[in-house]
């Protein structure tokens, strides 16, 4: 029997997963890349980024976060991986590198990507699904799990390399292929490259946010709900979104 790992996007989806008694090592993904520093050359180095990016030591990051890619490391050959990743770019994000620190590994591996295919397009919870998940939607979306061939695996890594490096017009390029495993790849670069506009303009996250606060800028928690509503393809989390109200309110103040 190979070794089973359910690599999670957080622990909150971790939290409710326990409940379903599936099979498998359970490794919590507590990161969001699509934010921050993402420099550096080594591995090492890019741990080091990641932990002054988060105000942590190196020794904190590498015991709440470094800790459960470890797990990874020492798979054995033919490994099953599970990757429990939502369709919005802050998930992808997450996954584009898991996809890439999977190839690193040198045994012979499947990988799984496991969405929320329990939920239609259009649908309140389409871009967080796993939140509001049941146990039996839960089971629902491992069953329909979808095995990522060789160049899916290559498509992740290229994703990740090209995001890290902010090359978007590569990225635009990779936009273009087709495969179930990436099913709203297009959508998702696209809202990620439109957070770089080319002129002087705010970036899309920005422009949303900034219609919001004139209606209502005092409170956050009601900008936060308001965003999602509009844009909930970015997956932004309430340490992402902040970062940006703060610097629209403070150019506000300053006007």
């Amino acid at each position: 029997m190979p070794k089973k790992y359910q690599i999670l996007n957080g622990d909150s989806l971790a939290q409710s997963f326990s409940e379903t008694n599936i099979e498998g090592e359970i490794v919590v993904v507590r990161e969001g890349l699509i934010d921050g520093d993402l420099s550096g050359a080594t591995l090492d180095e890019f741990w080091k980024s990641r932990a002054a990016f988060h105000d942590a030591t190196i020794e904190e990051y590498r015991s709440i976060v470094v800790s459960e890619f470890q797990k990874l490391e020492n798979a054995p050959a033919d490994s099953e991986f599970n990757l429990w990743f939502e369709y919005d770019l802050f998930c992808q994000v997450n996954m584009w590198f898991i996809i890439w620190f999977l190839n690193r590994i040198p045994v012979s591996k499947k990988v799984y990507a496991v969405y929320t295919n329990h939920l239609q397009e259009g649908d309140k919870n389409f871009w967080n699904g796993f939140g509001p998940a049941g146990i039996n939607e839960l089971k629902t979306c491992y069953s329909k799990k979808i095995l990522l061939s060789e160049s899916d695996l290559q498509l992740g890594e290229n994703l990740w390399k090209n995001y890290k490096e902010q090359n978007l017009n590569e990225l635009i390029a990779l936009s273009e292929k087709k495969s179930s495993s990436f099913p709203y790849l297009k959508e998702v670069i696209r809202a990620h490259v439109e957070r770089f506009p080319q002129d002087e303009s705010l970036g899309r996250p920005e422009k949303v946010l900034s219609e919001i606060i004139e209606n209502n800028p005092a409170d956050f928690q009601e900008v936060f709900r308001e965003f999602w509503k509009r844009e909930s393809i970015y997956g932004f989390g309430d340490l992402q979104l902040k970062h940006l109200y703060d610097k629209l309110i403070n150019a506000l103040r300053k006007e």
